[in-house]
């Protein structure tokens, strides 16, 4: 059920991109629906951020490899945010969850240029093993937060770094 879901929602934002605004707003009544990881309206919003999905038409090999990038950037930026936060925090819970999270984005960062490269090869079980890292990490880093009954400064960013993770499996799936 969530793979055909996610099927719809990727179906949906390659349509949206490819056709005219009356063939998007058709399609999304007729296709529906939505996957349990990310909605159409995140899909949309996020590849629609990048120049290259003008281009892409119904290459979800070439959508994949935008969202792996789009995630380089928003983990790239989600440590940066991270440093910055701790050097204003002294040793409280929050500096102590927050640097856990530190050397989670550091891994994702660090991985992420063999991740791409994996995506845009359509080396599918590498490139989702790779991006399934990177959904951890961004769990874990929220969970640390709730297990400690604190309020994460980088909520957005974790939801962020899920969302796009799990976009580019899709993608990649649906490319073959």
């Amino acid at each position: 059920m969530a793979a055909a879901a996610t099927a719809s929602a990727i179906l949906l934002c390659a349509l949206l991109f490819a056709g005219t605004q009356a063939q998007a707003k058709r399609t999304e009544v007729t296709v529906g629906g939505g996957s349990v990881f990310f909605d159409v309206q995140f899909c949309v919003e996020a590849l629609g951020s990048d120049d290259r999905s003008a281009d892409a038409g119904m290459n979800y090999g070439a959508y994949s490899a935008i969202a792996a990038d789009l995630l380089t950037a928003n983990a790239t930026t989600t440590a940066a945010k991270i440093d910055a936060l701790l050097l204003r925090r002294g040793n409280d819970a929050t500096a102590r969850c927050l640097r856990s999270c530190q050397g989670l984005y550091g891994g994702v960062v660090r991985r992420q240029p063999g991740c791409a490269a994996a995506v845009r090869g359509r080396r599918n079980g590498e490139g989702t093993s790779c991006l399934e890292r990177a959904v951890s990490a961004a769990m874990e880093c929220e969970d640390g937060f709730g297990k400690s009954k604190l309020a994460s400064p980088v909520t957005m960013e974790n939801e962020d770094a899920f969302k796009l993770a799990k976009l580019a499996v899709a993608l990649l799936t649906m490319a073959h």
